[in-house]
């Protein structure tokens, strides 16, 4: 081949190089998901999502960073087995961790985490119920995603998610709270902050005085508080205060239903180990049984 052929086969290359590139296939979009049919009673709600083979070492902590914003104090840090968690340190962190386990019982997307009972945090201190969260290295955090924009859009599975909010007192229903998580091409759909629960949901979502009639962790609260309050023309209509109120404010009949046949399944057992999970003394862990399993039945009542 003389160099005049060798010139020209180059050129043809380079032009016929963007034509190359533009032909390769896209990337196929992440799966959405959100949640799958479990074999409820099998779950382990004590370890959850993690299990017991990612619980956390706090006997060695190392200090990465303080995070910001929300309004919990939260450190990034490293455990003795070198993996990464976020620390919230707040009366949140009971709350959120049963609120976890139960959403992981019924075959929800959720974050993994612990509550620990007490660690040591160098040069911070040491501090009693702190939840911690974990940060896989496998795990991509993506963008937020919306209650009413989402793929999930008139499902029983998100409509079985919303009431669930509601049943776990959760207020704090604000968009920037949910998270999608990247893992293998899937792209999960899940709440990230369920701490602002079993307490009082109050009574308005209004500026300002919004905070009226709230409360988190407080199970006598959580009992006394009103979950359903009639059941109308197809819709439940619940006694909600908190944020997104139009959107949490009532549900289709059928995804209540939906949503019991799958809370029916729960054992006893499991809500003790979920409250166990969450380091709740027992006169507390007592209450708050009582009043999930009567929300339980409730819902099962209203919607038959």
């Amino acid at each position: 081949m003389n160099i005049q052929m060798i010139r020209t086969a180059t050129a043809f290359i380079v032009l016929l190089l963007p034509v190359m590139v533009l032909a390769q296939p896209d990337k196929a979009p992440a799966k959405p998901f959100m949640w799958q049919e479990v074999d409820t009673p099998s779950r382990d709600l004590f370890y959850g999502p993690g299990g017991k083979e990612m619980v956390p070492d706090v006997s060695k902590v190392k200090v990465i960073e303080k995070e910001t914003g929300g309004s919990s104090l939260k450190y990034r840090i490293t455990d003795a087995n070198g993996r990464e968690w976020v620390a919230k340190i707040d009366k949140e962190s009971q709350p959120e961790t049963v609120a976890v386990r139960l959403l992981y019982g019924l075959g929800y997307t959720t974050e993994i985490n612990y509550l620990v009972p007490e660690i040591t945090i160098p040069g911070k201190g040491t501090y009693q119920n702190v939840r911690l969260e974990a940060r896989p290295e496998a795990v991509d955090r993506g963008d937020r995603w919306d209650w009413e924009e989402n793929p999930f859009a008139g499902t029983p599975e998100l409509g079985g998610l919303k009431i669930m909010m509601v049943m776990l007192g959760n207020w704090d229903t604000k968009n920037g709270n949910n998270i999608i998580l990247h893992k293998n091409g899937v792209a999960h759909y899940a709440v990230s902050d369920l701490g602002a629960g079993m307490g009082s949901l109050g009574s308005n979502s209004l500026p300002i005085i919004w905070r009226i009639g709230r409360s988190v962790n407080d199970p006598e609260d959580y009992a006394e508080s009103t979950f359903i309050k009639e059941v109308e023309d197809g819709m439940i209509e619940f006694d909600f205060g908190g944020f997104n109120h139009d959107t949490f404010k009532e549900a289709p009949v059928e995804h209540g239903r939906w949503l019991a046949n799958r809370l029916l399944k729960l054992t006893d057992k499991q809500i003790d180990d979920a409250l166990r999970a969450a380091n709740y003394e027992a006169s507390d862990a007592s209450i708050l049984k009582t009043a999930i399993k009567q929300r339980i039945q409730e819902l099962d009542r209203h919607t038959r």
